[in-house]
């Protein structure tokens, strides 16, 4: 074959330092999700949706092949981290956890993935996210030790 041919969805989820709630204005929420997605256009990582809450986003994208996961999302959490800070100064304090989770997601999956990211703001008003996330990592069988999952 004289191309290399990819097709590698990626949901991936993270949130902020200690997850503190500083994502709370709707409108710097809408404008970071769409900023997230133009560093993965530009990262040739093309992403379908973003969406989160005031303390965490989820991010469902097409994983280049020149990009790896980590340094996507190193990326993305690097660059938007910066731009927040320029959104006033209640942001001065503004930092992502240090980790992330991500998970393959297949094609046959991607609408209801796109709804679950969309209803993201419906679906805390039931569950927090310590348990949104405790129950991705189950469903992929990841191991995980607790002590270390929060930061």
């Amino acid at each position: 074959m004289s191309q290399s041919l990819v097709k590698n969805l990626i949901h991936v989820i993270f949130s902020t330092k200690d997850r503190k709630s500083l994502l709370d204005d709707p409108h710097v929420r809408i404008e970071m999700n769409a900023y997230m997605m133009e560093i993965c256009a530009q990262l040739k990582c093309p992403a379908i949706i973003a969406n989160g809450s005031e303390n965490h986003i989820h991010l469902l994208c097409s994983l280049s092949k020149n990009v790896s996961g980590s340094n996507l999302i190193k990326e993305v959490k690097r660059v938007s981290s910066i731009w927040i800070k320029t959104k006033g100064s209640e942001y001065k304090e503004f930092y992502w956890q240090g980790g992330y989770a991500y998970f393959s997601v297949s094609p046959k999956d991607v609408d209801a993935v796109v709804k679950y990211i969309g209803n993201q703001e419906d679906h805390h008003k039931i569950v927090n996210f310590k348990d949104e996330l405790r129950a991705f990592l189950m469903k992929y069988e990841v191991t995980f030790d607790e002590n270390y999952l929060w930061d």
